[in-house]
């Protein structure tokens, strides 16, 4: 099939408990939203559009002549954030939109364009996303990654932060290796039909997203479809931590 047209949105809040001001944290030189916007002109997004809540961030994209739409502060996730976004910009129900992390810095362009097409492919799923494999059981057990399991054609079935499938022989005791390659990290870039980020908004927190502390199971839990495509490109971690921020800082470091 023909590369569907898509916007490519990047969320970018100034408020982090962890790393207050995440957005405009210097990394070589430009803030770090910058580096995330730089990534996604790079895919073959026909529009690409940072969303905010502060003023701050939108002046320190103005420069790079990036498109800044303002949005309400008080969104209770990203995918709220993007369907505000979608009404802004007059988005059409068949049109598809691609979250892009805004702590991303280092997010392959492949990916954003991989996921935009998996959902073009689809035509009954509302959501497309990536995974990858798990090949370590520290990783498994970890609490902060979210792991999922799909069906025969490829759609989630559950996401969670427990370590699903549960293997009940061999996780009688925690095992020292894994096995098969049967587990899947979840890798957090969405692509929407905008037709259902118009439905969500009117849709309260569900019961499974509150209690995992994952938004996507509300559109589970709403019965639509989510395709999970295994990822074409290694997707590098998103800034979450001083030390994460150290590390992408080393890795885009000028040259001598």
């Amino acid at each position: 099939m023909a590369f569907p047209g898509f916007t490519a949105i990047v969320p970018a809040r100034f408020g982090s408990s962890r790393l207050p001001g995440k957005p405009l944290l210097d990394i070589a030189g430009e803030p770090m939203v910058a580096h995330v916007w730089r990534q996604a002109c790079q895919s073959q997004a026909s529009r690409v559009v940072v969303a905010t809540d502060d003023t701050r961030i939108r002046d320190a994209l103005m420069p790079y002549g990036a498109e800044v739409v303002m949005t309400r502060p008080e969104h209770p996730s990203g995918t709220d954030r993007l369907a505000e976004v979608a009404q802004l910009l007059g988005l059409d129900d068949h049109e598809l939109v691609v979250n892009v992390q805004g702590d991303e810095p280092l997010i392959p362009p492949a990916l954003i364009d991989q996921v935009a097409l998996r959902l073009a492919e689809d035509e009954g799923a509302s959501i497309a996303t990536l995974a990858e494999p798990i090949s370590d059981v520290e990783t498994l057990f970890n609490p902060n990654v979210v792991k999922v399991v799909r069906s025969l054609q490829g759609r989630a079935l559950y996401f969670s932060r427990a370590p699903i499938p549960w293997d009940r022989e061999q996780f009688k005791a925690k095992p020292a290796l894994l096995e098969t390659d049967a587990w899947l990290r979840h890798i957090g870039i969405y692509a929407y039909r905008a037709s259902f980020l118009a439905a969500y908004l009117d849709w309260p927190a569900s019961t499974l997203e509150q209690l995992e502390q994952l938004e996507q199971l509300r559109a589970l839990q709403h019965g639509h479809h989510i395709q999970v495509a295994l990822a074409c490109e290694v997707n590098p971690a998103g800034v979450d931590t001083q030390e994460d921020l150290d590390r992408v800082r080393a890795l885009l470091a000028p040259a001598g």
